[in-house]
């Protein structure tokens, strides 16, 4: 069967990464917390909005260009961070940010990525935005914002939903971040998935590019795994947002609000912005789905800041209704790390003509032209399914 027949949408690529990568992996990218109601939800989430369709209007040029963070990027999507992504297949997040900048879009680069700032921005010609995970030692989280700075990155994506670590019951069973070298167990799923094998080992494991050199971390992207889980700092407060604000000069966004509340305080903050994020149903159980979300949460942010959306989205109408909702521009992790592990590069460049593809029909059998139109109705353009 041809690519293009093979491959229609995101779930596509889910299922040809889950054949060719180790269980291991696998279920870090797909699972969630506990029951991972969260992760259920964060889908079931946009069947609740329905769209209008509009007929005999006039259509202008299609545009999907969308501004955030005073940038104007060709599409209003683009990979938000996900770890390990150099472990489902070989330079990974290198070839992510390589189709990210092509397609003029930032990509957002994990704490706990095989490759660095600095090696993906030589490789790809575009530094990518960090997302941060603040350490319990404030010198160490003073080294990562100091790396962004060295690399010239332009923002910094703190993360705050992950001082506690949830429980993923996949993860726990495989042993993610506990096994710190092959086991038999782990060798055999290495070995059942010989073409991930030949692939991402003929160099040796693959180890975390900003901790290398730091025996605290030990040796390899296992051990560093579950040495960086530890090390999150547990008593995360806004007087560490604060200090971080004076350490950073750039943009600075706060990833993983999903309160109106917090929102409320993150808006008489000195931040650029917010992610509404529950972590891909990784962390808490039992929340509610992002998208349903956005509408109270733009209304306790205001308009002056930006707001990012991500968790859940696999669809073209998704990014719509996310957009139609209140939000600027939403990052999106599974689909990207599915992608890039079932097909490399050319799995990334389908993703994100699938999604930019179902994006401008969708804008047009609504009898619209740009995001700028969609932005500007607003939630006029949704009704209440069911």
């Amino acid at each position: 069967m041809s690519f293009s027949r093979r491959y229609q949408n995101v779930e596509d690529f889910a299922a040809a990464a889950r054949r060719r990568l180790p269980r291991i992996f696998a279920d870090y990218i797909e699972g969630g917390a506990f029951s991972e109601t969260t992760l259920r939800r964060n889908r079931e989430g946009f069947d609740a909005w329905a769209l209008r369709q509009r007929t005999l209007r006039p259509l202008g040029p299609l545009d999907l260009s969308a501004e955030v963070l005073g940038q104007r990027h060709a599409l209003p999507f683009g990979p938000g961070p996900v770890g390990f992504l150099g472990l489902y297949r070989r330079d990974g997040d290198v070839l992510i940010g390589q189709e990210a900048a092509a397609r003029g879009v930032p990509m957002v680069l994990s704490t706990f990525s095989i490759n660095g700032l600095k090696t993906i921005a030589e490789r790809s010609g575009q530094v990518p935005q960090f997302q941060l995970y603040i350490d319990i030692d404030a010198d160490w989280t003073d080294s990562y914002v100091a790396a962004a700075e060295e690399a010239g990155s332009d923002t910094i994506f703190v993360t705050v939903d992950t001082a506690i670590t949830s429980n993923r019951e996949r993860d726990g069973r495989n042993g993610f971040r506990a096994v710190t070298k092959i086991t038999p167990q782990l060798f055999w799923q290495f070995a059942t998935k010989p073409v991930w094998s030949l692939d991402l080992l003929r160099n040796g494991f693959p180890e975390v590019e900003l901790v290398t050199g730091r025996p605290e971390y030990g040796q390899g992207a296992l051990a560093q795994a579950a040495a960086l889980s530890g090390r999150l700092d547990k008593d995360l407060t806004w007087e560490k947002i604060r200090r971080l604000r004076d350490r950073w000069k750039g943009k600075l966004v706060i990833k993983g609000i999903s309160d109106a509340e917090d929102a409320a305080l993150a808006r008489a903050e000195d931040v650029d912005g917010i992610v509404i994020s529950n972590h891909g149903g990784r962390q808490l159980d039992h929340g509610l789905s992002t998208v349903e979300l956005i509408p109270e949460i733009r209304a306790a942010l205001g308009t002056e800041k930006a707001l990012y959306v991500d968790s859940g989205f696999r669809r073209g109408t998704d990014i719509v209704k996310a957009l139609a909702l209140g939000a600027d521009f939403v990052l999106m992790g599974r689909p990207f790390a599915w992608a890039v592990a079932a097909e490399g590069r050319r799995g990334v460049a389908a993703a994100f003509d699938m999604l930019s593809a179902e994006i401008g029909i969708t804008l047009q059998l609504m009898g619209l032209s740009s995001i700028a139109e969609l932005k500007a109705q607003g939630p006029e353009l949704l009704r209440r399914a069911g």
